[in-house]
């Protein structure tokens, strides 16, 4: 039980070691966390159950030896190409939705709090198609981030597969393979639920403007991840 711990304990904290770090997937968690008028704490939490789906995936997948494929060049430059893509598709459609509402005189606001949907103070209801994220919703939307970043899988093929083998997960050693799967996903489950929570009380009393602006830099920050992401995929070795 002591190893089990110590595992989790360990995994916990090499997972903060990537959560911590500016990314398309903190970036997303503001971004629906703001638009997200009732229960916004709980955004980090649903965009991590995603996450968390995905990285499942990914540890079975590295268990059964996809590991050499993944470190290819072909492999990191068709993530990096395709995910840098997506990220910067979303991102400019989120910021001409946003653009587009402020044009018609559609004033975006942050809902008051207790404010009903549709009642006074209720935030303008973003247009059906004004971004991808809108329309993926924080599950689908945490997995579908994660995966479109090739630096999340450069992250695993490097730190998350050292930290498995020292750590010898494998599947006949199935309560480690747990307390290391749990303590890593624990660590991300932390901090993104203290961004959402933090967010989602402090957009109370946020103006309309800064509001929008807060928005506008989320998508920014968005088509600048993927065309970063996008283009130095095929300059890495």
């Amino acid at each position: 039980m002591a190893t089990l711990w110590l595992v989790g304990s360990l995994s916990f904290v090499v997972a903060l070691s990537g959560a911590l770090m500016p990314g398309p997937l903190l970036t997303f968690t503001v971004a629906r966390t703001v638009r997200t008028p009732r229960r916004g704490w709980l955004t980090g939490a649903l965009v991590c159950a995603g996450h968390a789906a995905l990285e499942g995936a990914i540890v079975i997948g590295l268990l059964l030896g996809v590991l050499e494929f993944l470190r290819t060049p072909v492999a990191l430059k068709a993530i990096g190409t395709v995910g840098g893509a997506f990220l910067a598709w979303s991102g400019i459609a989120m910021l001409v939705g946003l653009l587009g509402r402020r044009g018609a005189g559609a004033a975006t606001v942050a809902p008051a709090a207790g404010a009903a949907p549709g009642g006074p103070g209720a935030a303008a209801a973003p247009s059906a198609s004004s971004s991808p994220f809108d329309r993926l919703g924080p599950v689908l939307g945490g997995a579908l981030v994660s995966m479109a970043n090739p630096y999340w899988w450069v992250w695993w093929v490097t730190v998350g597969a050292a930290t498995m083998l020292r750590f010898d997960v494998s599947f006949e050693r199935w309560p480690i393979l747990v307390a290391f799967f749990l303590g890593h996903e624990a660590g991300d489950l932390a901090w993104y639920f203290v961004v959402s929570t933090l967010v989602h009380l402090g957009r109370r009393g946020i103006p309309p403007v800064a509001y929008d602006v807060l928005l506008g830099v989320c998508a920014a920050a968005v088509i600048g991840f993927g065309a970063y992401l996008g283009i130095s995929a095929w300059f890495a070795t």
